[in-house]
């Protein structure tokens, strides 16, 4: 590290500590050659994972996004909001454990969907109608089958 007084490129860690919310490493340091103390924080580098959407475009990872549709399709239904971050939680770690950089849009679909699916079938309806973009009742119906045949096994 780089002596901010002297431009030194050689010192000594005083002490380290965690910061409050623990996502940096505060290290105080002091220069071998003038003697002067200073501070540096250590932080991991994220790398932004980006969504592949249907029509190609890229754009950053937003649970944000996740959770407003999990909100509308869950209105006056007896979800608590903690849930539901919970869920969007659970979705985010997924996806970065499988994913390095991109993440197609469908994927994500598809894994709240499954999570939505154990959580309430009345959301699920509403949020795969959205999703699949139903055109018609028939293929509300099938949805709703299937539905039907999974809780029956």
């Amino acid at each position: 590290m780089k002596c901010p007084f002297c431009n030194h490129n050689e010192d000594k860690v005083i002490d380290s500590r965690e910061t409050q919310e623990a996502v940096s490493i505060r290290r105080r340091r002091e220069c071998l050659n003038c003697g002067k103390r200073f501070t540096t924080y250590e932080y991991v580098e994220k790398i932004p994972l980006m969504v592949v959407k249907k029509d190609s475009r890229r754009e950053s990872f937003n649970r944000q996004k996740i959770l407003n549709g999990l909100r509308r399709a869950c209105q006056k239904r007896p979800i608590s909001m903690e849930k539901l971050d919970g869920l969007v939680s659970e979705v985010e770690s997924e996806i970065q454990k499988k994913f390095d950089q991109e993440i197609e849009s469908g994927h994500i679909g598809e894994l709240v969907m499954d999570k939505l699916f154990r959580l309430d079938d009345i959301a699920y309806v509403r949020f795969a109608s959205v999703y699949r973009r139903f055109k018609d009742v028939n293929q509300f119906m099938r949805e709703l089958r299937d539905i039907l045949n999974k809780k029956m096994k």
